[in-house]
């Protein structure tokens, strides 16, 4: 089997020294392994995606020396893919819709619980509400929800591996953690042909991802995704999370953050290996 990770970011904004961190690592992953590094374009969010954004992080990656295969896959050309895969989970009977708002979610979770986690991966976690709405009921309006109580009565043996040192080894999820600290996540959003967590598990079975390279910040997220994995009969890939690179405050940096990013260093007259040296890596190329 062919080794292949991807290095996937949004055009939101500029890439930053953390971006450049997980690009470099992710390819240099891929040579080190005699595989494939792709990049992916995640715009399912066309309401914040800018094709200048998207120029950008061409610009940047060049920049630092990485290579890709063309074409490259954006995820607002894959509206099909992601339709095909909720009427997979649909026929399943596992998605509801939800017509809550956020100011709803917060005034149900106003006298929470003790011991009951309130923050998951996916934000708030929603209480439940309108599980027992129909999909063919739906409003206009309404995202889709994954009904986590019925998918995780279907799987058995949730289990993935982690090669990144921050984790390292197989890891089984508990379905019981998984409830309480995870919720019923959103699968298709307002204004948008998926979600993060769908569109992300669809597109990196179809690339044939063999390793997840990312940050440490979407580790608790990994959950999530193999369940869908499990759902949708992909096969479960290895996972890199890695450190994040932090501001002087620790802060992890954030697109908002110019004064971090790739193209402010090199209007400032930083060279590759500067910011190579920041980040510490070593440069692929002079």
């Amino acid at each position: 089997m062919t080794f292949k990770t991807r290095f996937a970011p949004s055009p939101t904004g500029p890439l930053h020294l953390g971006h450049a961190y997980s690009a470099i690592l992710a390819y240099e992953q891929a040579k080190a392994q005699g595989g494939q590094f792709l990049l992916r374009i995640e715009d399912i969010d066309q309401s914040r995606s800018r094709p200048h954004w998207e120029a950008q992080i061409y610009e940047d990656l060049e920049w630092l020396g990485l290579t890709w295969e063309t074409p490259v896959m954006r995820q607002s050309d894959r509206t099909s893919a992601y339709r095909a895969a909720l009427d997979k989970l649909q026929d399943l009977g596992l998605l509801y819709p939800c017509t809550c708002r956020r100011a709803d979610i917060e005034a149900a979770a106003s006298a929470p619980q003790e011991g009951v986690s309130q923050f998951g991966p996916d934000g708030r976690i929603y209480p439940g509400t309108c599980r027992h709405k129909k999909v063919n009921d739906a409003a206009s309006d309404a995202v889709l929800r994954l009904n986590l109580e019925k998918a995780l009565d279907l799987l058995e043996n949730l289990t993935f591996s982690e090669v990144g040192p921050l984790h390292e080894g197989t890891h089984k999820i508990n379905k019981s953690n998984m409830l309480r600290d995870v919720g019923d996540v959103i699968l298709l959003r307002r204004g948008m042909n998926s979600s993060y967590h769908l569109s992300v598990v669809v597109d990196d079975a179809d690339q044939g991802i063999t390793q997840v390279t990312r940050g440490a910040d979407l580790w608790e997220a990994t959950q999530i995704h193999v369940v869908l994995q499990r759902l949708l009969g992909f096969s479960v890939p290895a996972y890199h999370h890695h450190d994040l690179i932090r501001d002087d405050a620790g802060k992890r940096l954030a697109k908002r953050d110019d004064a971090k990013s790739i193209a402010t260093f090199r209007e400032q007259g930083a060279s590759r290996s500067d910011v190579y040296e920041m980040i510490g890596r070593k440069p692929l190329v002079p």
